[in-house]
């Protein structure tokens, strides 16, 4: 369960903030990056993870940033998923986040809280991979832009801002979210598609204990010469591993789900 005591600190530069983590770490005081709060205050209830000190991220300028400056939009880690659906600049991420638990946790949740999550579904993600987004990191050593596919937050690293090309955020795109029971249950598999230069990318998450993006399934699924259905046969086949199994369905389940997602995607974005 949460500590009775917590320490709680709002630092104004990022400098500041990666300079504390490393000050409360040192005096073994448990520090986390605080945005929105709700994975922390969902763990810390479950004894998964109970942090000693807060670190606010949100009274740093450059992670409540929002805005399209070409070529790049730019959304700061600490901008909840509603501001992300109301303003709706990128579609297919407006639409990915929305199916994100309910409004009144998503005016909590933050695209950084559910990226750089520990619970393993963090689908607002999926929108990023396909884009070939850019993220700025903060640590000690200072600011500094890797590929998203490379984010890799080892303790004291902060997550900044996402910098998405703007040519990609009008492009023609598909999303689905399968759920195993009510609307804003835990979901069994979340997938995304976009065509991009006239071919498919796909992006899951909750199909393996981590979303990805997958090039082997892209060539398969983008063998045109081929019936719908053999494409998404041979797209099944390039799955990474492993596979999920466990209480939300089966890995036998998952891949009848992904089998109709694929096809619904080849429909929709190709024609019957």
């Amino acid at each position: 369960m949460l500590p009775a005591y917590v320490e709680y600190y709002k630092p104004t530069t990022l400098q500041e903030a990666v300079n504390l983590f490393q000050t409360l770490k040192q005096d073994d005081k448990q520090p986390m990056y605080w945005s929105g709060g709700t994975e922390i205050l969902t763990l810390g209830r479950l004894n998964i993870d109970t942090p000693g000190s807060i670190i606010d991220i949100k009274g740093i300028p450059e992670c409540m940033v929002l805005q399209t400056s070409s070529p790049f939009l730019t959304i700061g880690a600490s901008v909840p998923l509603t501001a992300l659906e109301n303003r709706n600049i990128f579609p297919l991420l407006a639409d990915v986040s929305s199916e994100v638990a309910d409004r009144t946790s998503r005016n909590k949740i933050t695209i950084g809280g559910n990226i750089c999550g520990k619970i393993f579904y963090r689908e607002a993600i999926l929108p990023f991979l396909l884009a070939n987004s850019h993220v700025l990191v903060a640590d000690m050593q200072g600011v500094k832009e890797v590929p998203i596919t490379e984010l890799i937050l080892e303790e004291g690293r902060l997550l900044v801002q996402i910098l998405t090309d703007t040519d990609f955020l009008q492009l023609p795109y598909i999303s689905r979210k399968i759920r195993k029971q009510w609307d804003t249950g835990y979901p069994l598999i979340t997938g995304a598609a976009v065509k991009a230069d006239g071919q498919l990318r796909l992006a899951f998450s909750g199909l393996c204990p981590f979303p990805f993006r997958s090039s082997a399934m892209e060539t398969a699924i983008n063998r045109t010469g081929l019936s719908f259905a053999s494409r998404v046969e041979h797209t099944l086949q390039q799955v990474p591993d492993p596979i999920l199994d466990d209480i939300e369905g089966s890995r036998e389940y998952r891949l009848f789900v992904l089998r109709n997602m694929l096809m619904d995607f080849i429909m929709e974005m190709e024609g019957a």
